[in-house]
């Protein structure tokens, strides 16, 4: 997880250096008029006047917090722009053919998470610097005594700020990933509801939702409840160092051996010492989301080609097998275990929720694998960019674009050949290349299959692909269309290494071999 100082989220924010330094020059300022401001109203009690001098530092300083917030706020809108466009531009580049809900958590609420951090956190951090500093040179010029007082004391701020921020950082990483769990499966969810409402499944789905929605709900209260506490931690740390000072203030006061007004200057100044480093420690916490988040941002922008390592293995080729494979999502997912052999369909059949979206994922290298290996032909398997070449895939949700159906189908081999678009369009039943709207709004469900599944078949002409994944392939077709739509896929797809996830009789039945998911995945003959 990021340290709370991360250098690499300090490094985008010297993008926006001119509103960073104007933090640090109003912070600058922002300390000498608190200097001025207690030097002014220490003279005017000890003399029973209101110099008019207070009220314009008083004013000033006000307008100083106005500036600094300002500058603030617009660097964190540019850092917050340009990590979200990049994390946009990578998904989109590396997965066409849609994101993950979370995804759209990560560049919705993980991006703005960051607001606390560099609008409230990293300012607040150099307030930290000058502010004490200042306050403690200045006490040292007036009252020896007070300044030791409070440079020893100061550092008790920020230790027990660090010693509750190991304490809140797991919990806040456990909250977070709670939040993209939630994202993810309402995502999820939707994307099939057809299908959950087909069999049945749409309230036991409504049930998990409620019990993910559960799990955040009380992980943010655990976070809030954490947050509030820390800061009477460190407001009771601040108070009693204070205290200390005014107990020997009064002591000499009393005894004659300082002024009024000293005494004064030094009880008004000595709380603005520690008044920053408690402001840090409360930003810190409110930051946390955002740090945890930033894990996430980096892991995405520095995984090429999507979440798996650069390069990836070689094209597939022959027999798949899958062994012991768990994925962190939701809750646990696995382990599975089973073979696809060579050349034949292998169905993954099993109750909604289970993992079958998420293995398929696996195997394109979408989603990493916890724990376990998959292998082709008998060597270990890396999903990256050359080995996502060599498959054929078709999602649940078909991606569509503004254009033509052609044009819609020729995304899956950027440079195919009009005859060879032409070819897979027929030989899955397309026949009209009609204009569609942003998304295909015009298609209906089963149209919408049949261009996915055309792209299956032009990646398997073109690019002679010998891996192919179909994701509930028939789930939008009714039964007479589901069997021409097999019927006229059993040519392109004779001698590939076929795996398909399904709920409906007809594909099960052309099944080569079929696994039942459980918890203990085995391949059983079909």
């Amino acid at each position: 997880m990021p340290r709370p100082l991360d250098p690499r989220l300090v490094r985008e924010a010297r993008a926006t250096a001119p509103y960073l330094v104007a933090c640090a020059v109003s912070g600058g300022l922002a300390a000498a008029c608190a200097l001025a401001q207690a030097a002014l109203l220490a003279h005017g009690i000890a003399r029973l006047t209101v110099p008019l001098a207070l009220l314009g530092v008083v004013a000033f300083r006000g307008l100083l917090v106005w500036g600094q917030q300002v500058a603030a706020h617009r660097a964190a809108a540019g850092v917050k722009a340009q990590l979200r466009a990049r994390v946009l531009d990578k998904v989109v580049r590396d997965r066409p053919d849609g994101s993950s809900g979370e995804i759209t958590a990560l560049v919705t609420r993980g991006v703005d998470a960051l607001d606390p951090y560099f609008a409230g956190y990293l300012p607040q951090l150099v307030l930290s610097v000058v502010v004490p500093v200042t306050v403690v040179v200045a006490l040292a010029v007036s009252d020896l005594q007070s300044a030791v007082i409070v440079a020893v004391t100061l550092p008790l701020i920020p230790m027990f700020g660090a010693l509750i921020g190991l304490y809140t950082a797991g919990r806040t990483r456990r909250r977070w990933r709670s939040l993209e769990v939630l994202a993810g499966h309402f995502t999820d969810v939707v994307t099939g509801l057809p299908t959950l409402k087909a069999f049945g499944r749409a309230k036991a789905q409504a049930a998990q939702i409620e019990r993910i929605t559960g799990e955040h709900r009380r992980a943010t209260m655990g976070t809030l409840k954490i947050a509030f506490l820390s800061a009477l931690v460190l407001e009771v740390a601040a108070t009693l160092s204070v205290a200390l000072v005014a107990v020997s203030v009064g002591l000499r006061l009393v005894s004659g051996s300082l002024t009024f007004e000293t005494a004064l200057f030094v009880l008004i100044l000595a709380p603005e010492a520690y008044l920053p480093l408690r402001a840090a420690g409360a930003q810190f916490h409110a930051a946390q989301d955002g740090v945890a988040a930033a894990e996430k941002i980096f892991a995405v922008l520095d995984a090429p080609g999507g979440s798996v390592p650069e390069g990836g293995s070689a094209r597939p080729r022959g027999e798949i097998r899958v062994e012991d494979v768990t994925v962190e999502r939701r809750d646990v997912v696995g382990p599975f275990s089973f073979t696809a052999p060579a050349g034949e369909l292998t169905v993954l059949a099993g109750p909604s929720g289970l993992g079958k979206t998420t293995l398929l994922d696996v195997l394109l290298g979408f989603t990493p694998a916890a724990s376990g290996r998959v292998l082709a032909d008998g060597s270990e398997a890396t999903p990256g960019d050359e080995w996502r070449r060599g498959v054929a895939w078709v999602p649940q949700r078909t991606f569509l674009i503004a254009g033509t159906v052609a044009e819609n189908i020729a995304l899956a081999v950027p440079g195919a050949s009009d005859e060879a678009v032409r070819r897979a369009a027929e030989a899955v039943g397309v026949t009209r290349f009609t204009s569609l709207d942003a998304d295909g709004a015009a298609l209906s469900a089963g149209q919408r299959q049949r261009v996915a599944l055309a792209r299956a078949v032009l990646r398997i002409d073109v690019l002679d692909t010998q891996l192919v994944l179909l994701d509930e392939p028939t789930a939008h077709l009714d039964p007479r269309t589901e069997l021409e739509i097999l019927d006229l896929l059993d040519g392109p797809l004779r001698g590939r290494t076929v795996i398909a996830t399904t709920h409906r009789s007809a594909l099960l039945e052309r099944a080569d071999h079929l696994v039942r998911l459980d918890a203990d995945a085995v391949a059983v003959p079909a």
